[in-house]
């Protein structure tokens, strides 16, 4: 394989020419200090110290594999991102769960990122609502101050070394999108969504943002700095996610997407 090839070039050349560091540039930048890797490539390959790259692009593989078969076990879903932080008010955590609970009782199995926070509330409500709770998890590594844990309300999961995998695995597995408050992880699973979809990578599904506080000055920037002052973006664009402000209403949007049978949701039956 090519790719096998190149990546075992680039290992030999990593072996041979940097035992002590040299790869790595040291910067000062807005007063900190910090090391820019010179080659990129060779930090992606020794990421892990599994030897050599090969290892590390057959364990992508098999982990998109390992996924796509988890998937294969439900039919009717739904993604639930948010923060896995305690950081909101507890309206944030009941609205999850509420959601979480109305969703389940509608038939869904809801799928989160299996950490705490949001999404523990969101597997919370499922299990209690007698679903089915999943989880998707991410491995960090032990030196990250973001430690995520598997929370206790999850009954079915898989756990990935990779947030790209992680991240397409949480997306096939939705005919809906919904995003509570978070942080810098919310919001790249957020963006991504939007992109695909508006791409036309992926099938228009539904994207749902709850917390009316929390995601409208996100908006208002879109549309006025984005969109209005730079022409980034098309008006249409601004039509792929739609704001709620509860699990309530959430919920009644999802159910009149089932009702109408839009062609967003076709692969699903009214109630």
């Amino acid at each position: 394989m090519r790719i096998i090839k190149k990546a075992k070039e680039f290992m030999q050349h990593k072996n041979n020419t940097n035992h002590s560091g040299e790869e790595h540039l040291t910067v000062k930048f807005a007063g900190r200090e910090m090391q820019l890797p010179i080659a990129r490539q060779m930090e992606f390959l020794q990421a892990h110290s599994h030897g050599e790259a090969s290892w590390r692009v057959y364990k992508a593989v098999a982990e998109f594999v390992r996924g796509y078969d988890f998937l294969d076990r439900f039919d009717k879903t739904v993604s639930i991102f948010g923060s896995a932080r305690k950081g909101f008010n507890d309206d944030v955590y009941r609205e999850a769960y509420e959601l979480g609970y109305n969703l389940a009782k509608m038939g869904f199995a809801v799928f989160t990122g299996g950490g705490p926070g949001v999404m523990e509330a969101a597997n919370k409500g499922a299990r209690e609502a007698e679903g089915r709770s999943v989880g998707i998890n991410i491995k960090l590594p032990p030196e990250s101050r973001m430690q995520e844990r598997k929370n206790q309300y999850i009954d079915e999961s898989e756990s990935f070394d990779f947030f790209f995998v992680r991240k397409v695995i949480l997306s096939f597995a939705a005919q809906f999108y919904i995003f509570f408050p978070g942080g810098f992880g919310t919001l790249d699973e957020l963006f991504e969504m939007l992109t695909l979809i508006q791409t036309k990578k992926t099938k228009p599904i539904p994207i749902i943002l709850v917390n009316k506080a929390y995601w409208t000055p996100l908006l208002s920037w879109i549309e006025q700095t984005i969109y209005r002052e730079n022409g980034a973006i098309d008006k249409e664009d601004m039509e792929i996610y739609h704001l709620v402000d509860s699990s309530e209403e959430a919920t009644a949007l999802i159910r009149e997407c089932l009702r109408n049978n839009s062609g967003a949701v076709k692969r699903l039956t009214s109630e």
